[in-house]
């Protein structure tokens, strides 16, 4: 099941959502120029819980920024053009009305908040590892939990792929985003936090916190379990 768009516009320009895009572009670009460096980048850039929690250290020649610094530069990297692109499919669905919500300033920090939170889900269970992450999905992960519980009952365009048959619907955002988050659920079961691959209990950290500060980071004005803008 794959969202193409909801029926929910939004009133703020999303300037906050689409810069957050491009620079996530424009370093993904950067590093795909890198050739064979590439590697390296994601090692200097990419948060490693070892070295965040002090276990071990990088060589001096990766250790380009301070260990806490890359809970944030971790968040502008991918892994891959279908990791960028599904990513940013997510985060121009549904980040212009979280956005619209709270405000520029506000998204800003909420956005860096379920970042960091999501990376922090990812890291505690296996403070050892020596695996980096990187990746905005922690905190688009963050932007799912508050549109869920912003506008669960806002229709969403969505494809679904019924073998050589493809169909699409408007369902609500609540059964989408529901059905995301329990299959992330079922994945970290299986997951192995000593393996590379998709960092689920980052997706499941970031979309917790962000299910639990959308209350604060909202406009008074903004209710709750609102069916949105959308006819």
């Amino acid at each position: 099941m794959i969202p193409l768009h909801d029926d929910n516009p939004a009133e703020l320009q999303p300037v906050v959502t689409v810069t957050f895009m491009a620079v996530s572009i424009l370093v993904f670009l950067w590093q795909m120029s890198l050739g064979e460096e590439m590697q390296r980048v994601v090692y200097s850039l990419g948060m490693i819980p070892a070295s965040l929690f002090g276990e071990k250290s990088l060589p001096p020649e990766l250790a380009v920024v301070p260990a806490w610094m890359t809970l944030f530069t971790s968040m502008f990297m991918h892994g891959g053009w279908m990791h960028l692109i599904g990513n940013m499919l997510y985060l121009w669905i549904f980040g212009n009305n979280v956005e619209d919500a709270m405000g520029h300033a506000r998204f800003i920090l909420f956005y860096l908040l379920c970042g960091i939170a999501a990376a922090m889900a990812q890291a505690l269970p296996n403070p050892g590892s020596e695996i980096p992450m990187i990746g905005a999905s922690g905190a688009i992960s963050g932007v799912l939990g508050a549109y869920l519980i912003l506008y669960p009952h806002a229709r969403v365009l969505v494809v679904i792929p019924l073998g050589f048959i493809i169909h699409t619907m408007r369902i609500p955002a609540g059964f989408v985003l529901g059905f995301w988050f329990f299959i992330q659920l079922i994945s970290s079961v299986g997951a192995s936090g000593q393996q590379g691959g998709v960092a689920f209990g980052a997706h499941i950290g970031g979309f917790v916190a962000g299910l639990a500060l959308i209350p604060l980071f909202k406009y008074r004005s903004v209710p709750l379990f609102s069916r949105g803008r959308g006819r």
